[in-house]
């Protein structure tokens, strides 16, 4: 009897042990908005499981996942990418498709494809964040205060050097925004090769006064150095830097362009279940409201809304600083993601050519 006992503790033991050393492998942005995911996402997913969750950081990680799909290498079991990649990707055949079915519903019953925002689900991803590329400037080193988009590409009226992600998307739609064409009509124009003319004119305006930044924690670094004094910039990061940090750095809404970031599952994921087990735990009511009271990012579900509070710090009430939030929305452009997934590739082959010019 001792010995079957002592068997029957060591089986048990180890079991143990190989549950705890189950593991997933998730692939995000890094900074602030990667440390929002791992307090609201990935600490409880590990408590709740037992399943470890690695963090990896890239630029823009669609990216090193198409890399590996296409290299038939697969390491990375989620990640975090914008709407118009997750389309694109998921049309490539690179993701694993998404059953929404398995995705908790709301806590008052409602189905999670009633619950999420339009626009949240797709074949291949389910979105946990609304964010917006804003455009950030330091108090202490801007001469007046920038009200407009305009003000952004007018370096007479307040000199110095601009930030700006080294990609065609945002960047463009910006500069047409600044030139006087409307939100609502901004993919029309840039839709016509006179449009993208007019778009890469107004960035010539401002391009020997560019610092270009890739990684999403370079603005707020750049703008509290007074490299530049006005930057292209994630909202969340600017909001972590200003209130988290105590920098001087104010964000000017009119122009916004608001997007969503989605999990996806890379095809050939090596511990496929355990994905989707994390996408369907961190896309849930609660964690997406989780995470609003560590970065200034709306969460993806209607429900979430209402359980929005407080920041991290207790007194920082998180509804004015969202994009989403009415004072916000003035002038705010919602990203075209079809516009993206179709002209992603040459658009980006002609900003190349205009940097190199």
């Amino acid at each position: 009897m001792k010995k079957i006992l002592i068997l029957s503790t060591a089986i048990a033991g180890f079991a143990a042990v190989a549950a705890s050393a189950e593991e997933i492998n998730v692939m995000s942005w890094g900074g602030a908005y990667t440390k929002s995911q791992v307090e609201a996402y990935g600490k409880p997913f590990t408590k709740e499981t037992g399943i470890k969750v690695n963090w990896i950081d890239a630029d823009n990680p669609a990216t090193p996942i198409k890399a590996q799909v296409e290299a038939g290498n697969v390491s990375v079991d989620v990640a975090d990418v914008e709407r118009s990649d997750a389309i694109r990707l998921c049309d490539e055949g690179l993701l694993e498709e998404i059953d929404h079915s398995m995705l908790p519903p709301a806590p008052d019953g409602t189905p999670a494809e009633k619950d999420f925002i339009p626009g949240a689900l797709t074949d291949c991803g389910v979105a946990n964040i609304v964010w917006s590329t804003v455009v950030a400037y330091n108090k202490d080193n801007v001469n007046g205060e920038p009200t407009s988009i305009a003000d952004f590409f007018d370096t007479k009226k307040f000199p110095g050097k601009r930030g700006l992600r080294k990609s065609a998307k945002a960047n463009l739609e910006m500069a047409l925004e600044a030139d006087g064409v409307p939100a609502d009509q901004v993919y029309a124009v840039l839709s016509t090769p006179e449009g993208v003319d007019r778009a890469f004119r107004k960035l010539d305006t401002i391009k020997d006064d560019i610092v270009w930044w890739e990684a999403g924690a370079q603005p707020p670094q750049l703008l509290a150095d007074g490299e530049v004094v006005m930057s292209t910039a994630y909202n969340g990061r600017i909001f972590n830097a200003a209130v988290a940090e105590g920098q001087p750095l104010k964000i000017l809404w009119d122009g916004q362009i608001l997007d969503f970031d989605f999990f996806v599952i890379p095809k050939g994921a090596p511990h496929k279940d355990n994905a989707l087990k994390f996408v369907a735990f961190a896309t849930d009511t609660k964690r997406l409201a989780d995470q609003a009271s560590w970065i200034s990012y709306g969460p993806a579900r209607k429900s979430s809304s209402a359980l929005v509070g407080k920041f991290m710090d207790g007194k920082t009430d998180m509804g004015p600083h969202m994009p989403t939030a009415p004072e916000n929305m003035k002038n705010a452009l919602v990203n075209d993601y079809e516009f993206w997934v179709d002209h992603d590739a040459e658009l980006n082959e002609r900003f190349n050519a205009w940097l190199a010019q």
